[in-house]
């Protein structure tokens, strides 16, 4: 008999004593949770590189693993975030591997298990609410024009590194924006 998923360690779920004490970022984080299920932060491109979106609360809310996205636009990219919690709070949770269609722009999406060793520099909002690593997450990969992902032959070395390949460790990673990151 499989013993099921952890239970959830979030700042929802266990009182670690600090509650009087969070941030503006927890507290909305907080409200969206309650809200909704799931909360969307919006990292924006700086001058150190490309933006990128990740949720906090499915893992709470529906033991699905967290989602990120990467490198296209902020705001697309939380859409595509939120169809995505929609489809996971109707009961079809991604798996590792998946591939879903017409979820950005028409486009099919790829999920693939993010590397713990990316968590903290990437995903540090989820790590603080849920006060542990590892925890599920993963990377919502998108195609470019022709359906390809950026694994795939066929695409152009821009576009290969438009979005991290954060299935590998840090440091299998390329160096490049994304690993600057860390």
């Amino acid at each position: 008999m499989s013993a099921g998923p952890p239970p959830c360690r979030c700042i929802l779920c266990h009182d670690y004593g600090d509650r009087d004490r969070l941030d503006t970022f927890a507290l909305r984080t907080i409200v969206h949770i309650t809200e909704y299920g799931w909360s969307v932060v919006l990292v924006e491109a700086d001058e150190r590189g490309p933006g990128w979106a990740y949720t906090i609360g499915l893992w709470h809310s529906h033991r699905s693993p967290e989602l990120g996205m990467f490198g296209g636009d902020v705001f697309e990219m939380e859409e595509c975030l939120n169809t995505l919690g929609r489809q996971i709070a109707a009961g079809r949770p991604p798996a590792d591997g998946e591939r879903r269609p017409d979820v950005m722009r028409g486009l099919p999406v790829a999920f693939r298990t993010v590397d713990p060793g990316w968590y903290t520099p990437m995903f540090g909002g989820a790590v603080a609410f849920y006060r542990r690593s590892p925890l599920p997450i993963l990377q919502v990969a998108w195609p470019n024009p022709d359906g390809l992902f950026p694994w795939q032959p066929g695409t152009d070395l821009p576009f290969r590194r438009s979005q991290p390949w954060l299935w590998l460790s840090p440091r299998q990673h390329p160096p490049g924006v994304w690993t600057r990151r860390l």
